[in-house]
C-alpha cells in the first residue's frame, strides 16, 4: 500500500493469497487502489480465460484467486469448508442422507452443465422430492470443488451465480485432500502477504484451525517478534519492515478489502470506536479512506444517468494536503471506474458536520 505496483492483476491476487469477492465490483477496486496501471476488462478477461476464478475459499467466502492458487488452496481448506457446511442450518436438510450421496448427486448434475442455484436444487430434488432440495443444493455449492462461471463475478454483473464442477472448467485435476506441506506453504504465503501477524491472525484470515502449532514448527524459519501486548508475531525473515516513521499515502480501499480482514487485531489500522462505522450488523464491511495508513472515513462509488460520483466522509477533518490527496484518488478512481459517463463529481465531507 506504501506504493502502487506494476505487477499484473493475476500477479497481485496471487500476492494477496485471493480478494475477497462477495459482490463483484470490490475486487476490482483492490485491484485499482494497488496496481500502477489497471482497465477493470483486465480482470475481467482474465475470469473469461480461467485464469482467475471466484469460488468459495477463505473463511467460507467468496474470493478471486488464480487458477494455480484455486487447486494449491482449496485442498488445505476443503476440511475446513466441510466442518462449517455441516455445522450449519443447511445440514438439516441432509437428515436420511448420506454426505458422499449427496455429493455424487450434485456433481452428476453439473456435469452436464453449469447450473445456477435454482436449478441445481431442481435437479437434486428428481431424486429427493421429500427433502428441501434448495438447503441441499446449497450444502453442494459449499462443500463441493465447484467455481462460479462468468459473467458472475465480473465488474456491474447482477446475473445470479452459475456453478461448474472446478476441474471440468479449469481443464485439471483439483484434489480434495492435501498434505502437511501444503498447509505450511499456505501459511508461509499468508506472512508473506500480511506479516508480521499472530497465530490468531492467521486463523483469522484462513478459518484453519491448529496454526499455534504450525507457526511453532515453521519457527526456526521465520522472524519472531513481540508487540506491546506481549503476542507473538510472525513474518519471513527477508520480508519488507518499512520503519515506523514511513509516510503512507492517501488510499481509497473497496468493501471487504483484505488489508481491514487479513488479521483478528485490526487495531493497527483503525481504532475500535470506529468498528460500528466500518463493519455493519449485517455483514458488510464499508469501502474505507486511508490516510497515513489508517483508517479516516468511508467513501462511496454513486452512479446515476450520465454522472458519477466519488463521495467520501472523513471522520474529523483532514489537513489540506490530506483533502488534496483524497480528491486526486477519487478523481483517478472516477478515471478508471466510471470512463463512460459524461460527469465526474467528487464529494469531500465530514461525517456529522
Amino acid at each position: 500500500m506504501l506504493e502502487r505496483s506494476a505487477a499484473s492483476p493475476l500477479a497481485m491476487i496471487e500476492q494477496l493469497v485471493g480478494l475477497q469477492a462477495q459482490a463483484p465490483n470490490p475486487p476490482y477496486l483492490g485491484l485499482w487502489a494497488r496496481l500502477r496501471e489497471f482497465a477493470l476488462d483486465d480482470l475481467t478477461q482474465a475470469m473469461r480465460a480461467r485464469r482467475i476464478v471466484r469460488a468459495t475459499m477463505m473463511r467460507g467466502t467468496l474470493h478471486l484467486v488464480s487458477a494455480d492458487d484455486y487447486r494449491a488452496l482449496r485442498p488445505v481448506l476443503q476440511p475446513v469448508l466441510q466442518r462449517l457446511s455441516l455445522q450449519s442450518a443447511h445440514a438439516k436438510a441432509l437428515r436420511g442422507l448420506e454426505l458422499g450421496e449427496l455429493r455424487k448427486a450434485g456433481v452428476d448434475a453439473l456435469q452436464a452443465g453449469a447450473l445456477s442455484a435454482t436449478a441445481l436444487g431442481e435437479a437434486l430434488r428428481a431424486r429427493w422430492p421429500a427433502h428441501d432440495t434448495a438447503e441441499l443444493a446449497k450444502l453442494v455449492r459449499s462443500i463441493e470443488l465447484l467455481v462460479h462461471v462468468p459473467p458472475a463475478g465480473v465488474w456491474d454483473s447482477h446475473q445470479a451465480a452459475t456453478f461448474a464442477v472446478a476441474h471440468d472448467w479449469l481443464g485439471a485435476p483439483v484434489a480434495e485432500d492435501a498434505d502437511e506441506n501444503a498447509a505450511d506453504a499456505m501459511l508461509l504465503r499468508y506472512l508473506a502477504a500480511f506479516g508480521p501477524a499472530s497465530a490468531r491472525d492467521a486463523s483469522a484470515w484462513s478459518g484453519l484451525t491448529g496454526t499455534r502449532e504450525r507457526l511453532q514448527r515453521l519457527r526456526p524459519r521465520l522472524r519472531v517478534f513481540v508487540d506491546e501486548a506481549g503476542t507473538e508475531l510472525f513474518d519471513l525473515p527477508d520480508a519488507p519492515r518499512p520503519a515506523p516513521e514511513t509516510a503512507a499515502p492517501v488510499r481509497l480501499l473497496p468493501e471487504f478489502d483484505n488489508v481491514l480482514l487479513a488479521h483478528r487485531d485490526r487495531s493497527r489500522i483503525f481504532d475500535d470506536g470506529l468498528r460500528g462505522a466500518i463493519f455493519t450488523r449485517n455483514g458488510l464491511v464499508a469501502a474505507t479512506a486511508l490516510i497515513d495508513g489508517f483508517v479516516a472515513g468511508v467513501w462511496k462509488l454513486q452512479r446515476e444517468r450520465d454522472t458519477a460520483t466519488v463521495v467520501v466522509e472523513t471522520f474529523k477533518r483532514p489537513r489540506a494536503a490530506d483533502r488534496a490527496a483524497l480528491q486526486h484518488e477519487a478523481e483517478h478512481c472516477l478515471r478508471v471506474a466510471a470512463p463512460g459517463y459524461s460527469r465526474h463529481e467528487v464529494r469531500l465531507s465530514v461525517v456529522g458536520a
